[in-house]
């Protein structure tokens, strides 16, 4: 995992259309959240969180890019669903590892490899600023945005 102070891993992938390359927002701040699993109860709490905050985020100079490991189909169809106004990674090229957001989880007594809900605040300059780890999906936008 980057930690703060360190550049952040660049990468490119999809998103729900098209592709986004990190280092082409320079010059922006960058809120990365990683998140399970589109349309799940507390993803979908996160992500309703950052719709709600987004104008304000958006006011602090603040992109949203949410990722995981779901395909850009249905990555499309959560972003419709819920009204996202923020794009939505498909995490096809390693970013959840390059972040050390892919973990071993335990639910239920069983172990497996997941996605964990962290996020990375990326500075103007391409430096990680700011990382929340473990992150609650309930309030996590509002404790995002009265950082900034």
């Amino acid at each position: 995992m980057p930690a703060v102070g360190e550049p952040a891993p660049d990468f490119t992938a999809p998103l729900e259309e098209g592709s986004i390359t990190l280092s082409s927002l320079r010059g922006q701040k960058v809120l990365l959240y990683f998140y399970p699993k589109d349309s799940t109860p507390g993803c979908t709490l996160e992500a309703r969180g950052f719709r709600d905050h987004h104008a304000a985020l958006a006011a602090k100079g603040v992109v949203v890019l949410g990722v995981s490991k779901d395909t850009s189909k249905k990555h499309q169809s959560f972003k419709t669903k819920e009204c996202l106004p923020f794009s939505l990674v498909s995490d096809t090229v390693g970013i959840c590892e390059a972040y050390g957001a892919w973990r071993q989880k335990k639910l239920y007594g069983r172990e497996y490899m997941g996605i964990a809900r962290v996020s990375f605040l990326i500075d103007e300059q391409g430096k990680i600023a700011r990382i929340w780890d473990p992150v609650k999906a309930e309030g996590h936008a509002a404790e995002v945005l009265a950082s900034l």
